[in-house]
């Protein structure tokens, strides 16, 4: 199946940047000492919201691809404990881990020797595409929320 368009337009939705900022450019220059602050109204820190689009994340990319698939409890699994503070090194961990799980996702859908539309073993319909589809609405969605977060901390470089 000659299917590179559809894998193009999957990797620039992983990637983000066409409707939507980038992770990156959502993350870039936070101050690390506002990580554990919670924002007026909003029962987490920016370091928990970034923790859930790892865990999340991470959860999605062990379905697509792990012979044995165990699915986590909600909330526990997916969100860190509301009483967990980050020092910078778990900061920096979670962004880390974040991207190196996007890259993995990414490197799926780039190899055309993987089936887009073949149901995956661990579900019951599931394919690759509809896990990338999962991954990027979850990352823009929550990525948005992370930027106007740091609108209402005060938190972006001055000058933006």
């Amino acid at each position: 199946m000659n299917d590179g368009a559809l894998r193009e337009q999957v990797l620039a939705l992983l990637r983000g940047g066409n409707a939507h900022m980038s992770f990156d450019e959502a993350v870039a220059d936070f101050p690390t000492d506002r990580i554990n602050e919670r924002p007026p109204n909003v029962p987490y820190s920016p370091w928990h919201l970034l923790e859930h689009m790892r865990f999340t994340q991470r959860d999605i990319l062990a379905f697509t691809t792990a012979a044995a698939y165990t699915h986590g409890t909600w909330p526990d699994d997916y969100w860190p404990h509301p009483a967990t503070e980050a020092a910078p090194g778990d900061w920096e961990e979670t962004l880390r881990g974040f991207r190196d799980d996007l890259e993995a996702m990414q490197a799926l859908v780039a190899d055309r020797e993987q089936d887009l539309h073949a149901p995956l073993p661990n579900g019951d319909g599931q394919t690759l595409l509809r896990e990338a589809l999962l991954v990027a609405d979850h990352n823009a969605y929550h990525t948005g929320e992370f930027a106007i977060l740091r609108q209402v901390m005060g938190t972006w470089p001055a000058g933006r």
